[in-house]
């Protein structure tokens, strides 16, 4: 009988083993990249060991070219933007800031035209944590991971003359940071994102500690902190085996933190404020990021739409409204 029996269930326990074997080949190789690229330490306790010390602080250099590029830049002029940081970098040509912020020209040029930056695409679950419907540009793609790579290069030659070069450790936050957006929201390789993540965490962290005033570092921190927090339950059980513990509350506190003491990602770090204002329903207090943002940049579009979005929707009631 006990045979009888344990035939029967033959079929059912060998499609338990096949279905046991399946998620060990898909899920092993997951983990093991999810704990090599996350460092221990959750993201939301960045910038909590930067304000005992401050011996031996460094700043950040400024730049005319940098403001102007940047101004053209959020007004959505992306040719110009993009020649003010070309031509300093023709002129500094050993130094890994150039790169990077050509890089930037050129991944919010590919965000603007496929919608990333609008509450349409943050306030989408399936957009937001899966990526763009359809494929990045391919020039502007080849562009940006070229002028991203030459920036990491410049800045690991200058940190091993001077590891706590503050221009270097920015350039590598910058580099990185945006190399794991690109991954992740335009090329939808969610699992290679995570080694950029990592570093840019690292040099952010790295960056603050021997420069606390440099707020705009906390974009990077915050955002990861914020999206990873924003991941379905099921997905941040397995990022914890790596160490990681997303925060949306902490998130939101480093992404305020890079809008008020950031310099060049100062509006880029509200925008991100607002639309995660957006999505926990603190409408009031996205209303102000993006009217401020509009007067600031009455030649931009995308903040004037979104602002009008907003407006038209206050009409209505909305119980969760602060």
């Amino acid at each position: 009988m006990a045979d009888a029996e344990l035939g029967a269930a033959a079929p059912c326990i060998c499609r338990i083993q096949q279905i046991m074997t399946s998620f060990q080949r898909i899920w092993t190789p997951i983990l093991f990249l999810i704990a090599a690229a996350i460092p221990p330490a959750s993201w939301a306790q960045a910038g909590q060991r930067n304000s005992g010390n401050t011996s031996g602080q460094r700043h950040l250099s400024t730049s005319s070219e940098f403001d102007t590029g940047f101004h053209l830049l959020y007004e959505l002029k992306f040719a110009p933007a993009r020649e003010q940081f070309t031509a300093w970098e023709r002129q500094n040509p050993e130094e890994p800031l150039g790169p990077a912020l050509e890089a930037a020209a050129d991944l919010f040029e590919e965000f603007y035209r496929k919608g990333v930056l609008t509450s349409d695409f943050f306030l989408d679950d399936r957009r937001l944590l899966g990526g763009i419907v359809g494929k990045p540009d391919a020039d502007l793609e080849a562009s940006f991971s070229a002028a991203a790579q030459r920036s990491e290069e410049l800045a690991r030659k200058r940190l091993a003359s001077d590891p706590s070069n503050p221009d270097a450790l920015f350039a590598q936050t910058l580099a990185a940071g945006m190399q794991a957006d690109n991954a992740s929201l335009l090329e939808k390789r969610q699992i290679e994102s995570l080694g950029f993540l990592r570093e840019a965490d690292r040099s952010a962290k790295a960056l603050l500690a021997i420069a606390p005033d440099a707020g705009d570092a906390y974009l990077a921190i915050g955002a990861a902190n914020y999206i990873i927090g924003c991941l379905p339950a099921y997905k941040r059980a397995f990022l914890r085996i790596g160490g990681v513990h997303g925060d949306r509350a902490a998130g939101m506190q480093q992404l305020a933190q890079a809008a008020s003491s950031g310099h060049y990602l100062r509006p880029y770090a509200k925008l991100m404020l607002a639309l995660a204002e957006l999505r926990e329903k603190k409408l009031s207090m996205a209303r102000q990021q993006l009217a401020e943002l509009a007067a600031e940049f009455p030649d931009n579009p995308l903040f004037a739409h979104e602002l009008s979005k907003l407006s038209a929707s206050a009409a209505q009631p909305h119980p969760s409204d602060d």
